[in-house]
């Protein structure tokens, strides 16, 4: 990762992928790239997140500035990724999207090594904001 743009979490969503992540079978690098991510993010209460952060289940639009391609991703635990739509919090992507606000943009390497500039153009869904418990 050579972008790391400020990332905020509620604090039920960091424990929720600490639980996750300790009990995992495997902890590869997946798993690292993700505590890496918790490690260094600002923790709120869940009423103070703002409404433009992706939180877990949020449904984001966000743009690969390299292709132009868009994409609509609903950010979810890995037992609920793939769904058509759905990026897991452990996919590289997923991890670099968690925390991000509207506007931020993060440099993540792809697999081959490429690395793609991914911008958060719109929070669709957020959790929080529409007060779901999830």
């Amino acid at each position: 990762m050579t972008s790391a743009p400020p990332i905020i979490l509620t604090k039920l969503d960091l424990q929720r992928l600490e639980r996750l992540l300790d009990s995992l079978d495997d902890y590869g690098p997946a798993a690292e790239a993700l505590e890496q991510e918790l490690s260094r993010a600002q923790v709120v209460e869940r009423s103070e997140m703002p409404a433009g952060v992706v939180t877990m289940n949020s449904r984001v639009h966000c743009r690969d500035e390299g292709s132009g391609k868009d994409y609509h991703l609903t950010l979810v635990y890995p037992h609920d990724a793939g769904k058509e739509g759905t990026v897991s919090v452990l996919a590289p992507v997923g991890t670099a999207l968690l925390g991000m606000s509207v506007g931020q943009h993060i440099d993540w390497p792809a697999p081959g090594g490429k690395m793609i500039k991914l911008t958060l153009l719109a929070i669709e869904y957020q959790p929080e904001a529409a007060g779901d418990p999830f």
